[in-house]
């Protein structure tokens, strides 16, 4: 990039290093997850509320689109590729810090989700929260931060930008 580019994109290096950092956070914490801590396969109690358990989702969040058989893999690694070409874009374009932000960790975690589904055919996930009979799907820290980065970019969004944000760094 020239310097034009460089100011019209003031935060696109640091938002790829997050995502990238993100990505490997996740992919090494799905590591320790499934070749230590759950090797053999089991649940492991943390909190009344939450435990460690392996799961392999072949669909999308909370399993959506799971039936799609055999195609789901190629189907769901084909959407994940291109919803992150378009937040590469996004992130270039961003002009505040919690927009980038937000962009960022939702690029990073989809990023990891996608790894697994071209490595797995499904996504690995280990983090169940439970109150009494009641169990919200499982979730790894990629989802986490796709979560947070959703979170973000809505209030950068709801946010009314002030004089100074609205200009670009120099």
């Amino acid at each position: 990039m020239n310097d034009r580019n460089l100011r019209s994109a003031p935060y696109f290096g640091a938002g790829l290093l997050a995502a990238v950092v993100i990505t490997a956070i996740d992919l090494a914490s799905k590591w320790l997850i499934v070749d230590v801590v759950l090797d053999p396969p089991r649940v492991i109690p943390v909190a009344s509320f939450f435990k460690l358990a392996l799961v392999y989702n072949r669909g999308i969040s909370f399993g959506l689109f799971g039936n799609l058989g055999s195609w789901a893999p190629v189907i769901l690694s084909a959407a994940a590729f291109a919803i992150i070409v378009i937040l590469l874009v996004w992130l270039r374009r961003a002009s505040r810090a919690l927009e980038a932000a937000g962009v960022a960790m939702v690029i990073g975690g989809a990023a990891a989700n996608l790894v697994d589904r071209l490595r797995d055919g499904a996504v690995t996930d280990f983090l169940v929260l439970h109150y009494g009979r009641f169990h919200w799907p499982a979730f790894n820290l990629a989802d986490v931060a796709i979560s947070l980065g959703a979170v973000a970019f809505i209030v950068a969004w709801l946010r009314k930008p002030t004089g100074a944000e609205s200009k670009h760094p120099k």
